[in-house]
């Protein structure tokens, strides 16, 4: 086994999540703070798990604070921004 150390800037890492939820995080770029909500419909709380954390990585990344709400009867899940 060899091991070499590498400077991390040189490692190109792909964000596998930016195509499964491109769509979100484009609506996200979109909210303003005390503006409007984005509803969307889940079917499952894994999906539920994925799209949080996919808002909390969008969250480190902007510097931004979308928050969420979920609405488990309707099966819906909110994401609003407040600051």
């Amino acid at each position: 086994m060899d091991i070499k150390f590498v400077d991390r800037e040189k490692i190109y890492t792909s964000k596998k999540r930016s195509s499964k939820f491109k769509p979100l995080l484009e609506a996200l770029d979109e909210l303003e703070v005390g503006g409007d909500a984005i509803e969307i419909d889940y079917e499952d709380d894994k999906s539920v798990n994925s799209m949080r954390t996919a808002v909390y990585q969008y969250n480190q990344e902007k510097g931004v604070k979308i928050k969420t709400g979920k609405d488990s009867k309707n099966k819906k899940i909110y994401f609003y921004r407040e600051r």
